[in-house]
């Protein structure tokens, strides 16, 4: 079995630049051993996010501050609406006791 090979982010940015320009993602896969399909997938990363933003490494996500305000608050939705539905649960639990009667008195 063969160990996965890691590749830092400035030997991604230089292959996806190469296969941009210069050369082609046939050669560049022949040239450096890596399957073109993984050559592709660099390459659409980059060109969906930016240099900035594209092969954080260690599965970090790289997302702006507007991305992570909204994860934050559809977490935080999510939680909120979870409580509600709790909250919802226990009124309907208690409501139901107080409607039982006790006319153990006849």
């Amino acid at each position: 079995m063969m160990k996965r090979r890691k590749f830092d982010k400035a030997f991604k940015l230089e292959v996806v630049k190469r296969s941009l320009g210069e050369t082609t993602v046939k050669a560049l896969s022949e040239e450096l051993g890596i399957n073109k399909s993984v050559i592709f997938r660099w390459r659409t990363a980059y060109l969906e996010t930016g240099e900035q933003l594209s092969f954080p490494g260690q599965g970090n996500e790289s997302l702006s501050e507007e991305h992570k305000e909204i994860r934050n608050l559809k977490k935080a939705l999510e939680e909120k609406e979870l409580e509600l539905e709790i909250l919802k649960k226990a009124i309907n639990i208690f409501s139901k006791k107080d409607r039982v009667s006790t006319n153990s008195y006849k």
